[in-house]
Order: C-alpha cells, then structure tokens, then sequence
C-alpha cells in the first residue's frame, strides 16, 4: 500500500505544481473547483479500500491534502497556522475521516437498498439469520461480523463497513 500512496501522492503533487501556476491568475472559487476535480478526486477514489489502515500510512495523502488547502488559500508553508483550521474553512475531513464518512455512506446505501448487489450480498443482516422472530435482533438494523482468521481481514468492506 506505501507504494500506492506514494504514487497518488506522486501525481496529485505534480497537479498541485501545474495548478500552483494557473491559480496566481485565477479566483479562489476557480481554484476550489480545479483542486476538487484534479487533487481530491484521486484521494477519494477507492478510498474504502483504505481503511483501517494506520494514520502512519495515510499521512503522506494527509500531506497533500493540506498541500492543496494552502494553494486554494493562499497559505504559506512556513508561517503559524493550524491546517485543521484551514481545512475547517474549507469544510473538507483529514483523510481519515474522509474514509470513514465514504464508508458510512456506502453501509447506508447497502442498507436502503441503493448499491450494486454484491455489496448487499456480502453484508449479513442480523434480522435476516435470526431464528425467532419473536426476538428485538429479528427487527433490528444490525448486521453480523464475519469471522475473522487474521488483522488484515478487519479491512474488508464486510467487517470495516457495520463497525463505521
């Protein structure tokens, strides 16, 4: 996974170099708009498959995440600030949360029927496998953990998705 984030970051910090240049010409808005189509996208996607991983891991995406916050405001590297005020400006979650926010999103698509069919098929309701439908789990909206075999199956979207 460290040779994929370094990839990612790779090409997103190329785009921030591109970027860095058109936006002394441009408004701030126009540079939101760039940003979100040309950095943040690569962040997002497949973003699912990220999680559980250490903040270790996720801190070089983390890094560019604030790169391109301080492009889109004007920010200096070496000035004092808090990024985390800089990213509350611009109403976007640390890369970390990001993950878990799209993970939510995706467990409630599953659960109200709007997601591909395979995702439903690999989440076990609780109600669906109850024997005795006089039971508070026959109503319920959880849903049941797999067994697990090792750590690395905690990331796997059927496990990760009903704990986030």
């Amino acid at each position: 996974m460290k040779q994929h984030h370094s990839q990612v970051a790779r090409s997103c910090f190329y785009q921030l170099r591109r970027l860095r240049q058109i936006c002394r010409y441009t408004g701030q808005d126009v540079a939101m708009q760039l940003v979100c189509a040309l950095i943040l996208s690569r962040l997002d996607y497949c973003d699912s498959v990220l999680a559980g991983l250490p903040k270790s891991t996720l801190a070089i995406l983390l890094h560019v995440q604030n790169a391109a916050a301080r492009l889109i405001l004007e920010l200096r590297l070496y000035y004092m600030y808090y990024i985390s005020d800089a990213l509350h400006q611009l109403q976007w979650l640390p890369v970390d949360h990001r993950i878990q926010f799209k993970l939510c999103v995706l467990m409630h698509s599953a659960h109200t029927n709007r997601c591909p069919k395979y995702l439903i098929g690999i989440l076990k309701p609780a109600a669906k496998y109850c024997l005795q439908p006089d039971l508070r789990s026959s109503t319920s909206k959880n849903y049941i953990l797999p067994c697990l075999h090792s750590r690395l199956g905690e990331r796997a979207f059927a496990y990760a998705s009903p704990l986030a």
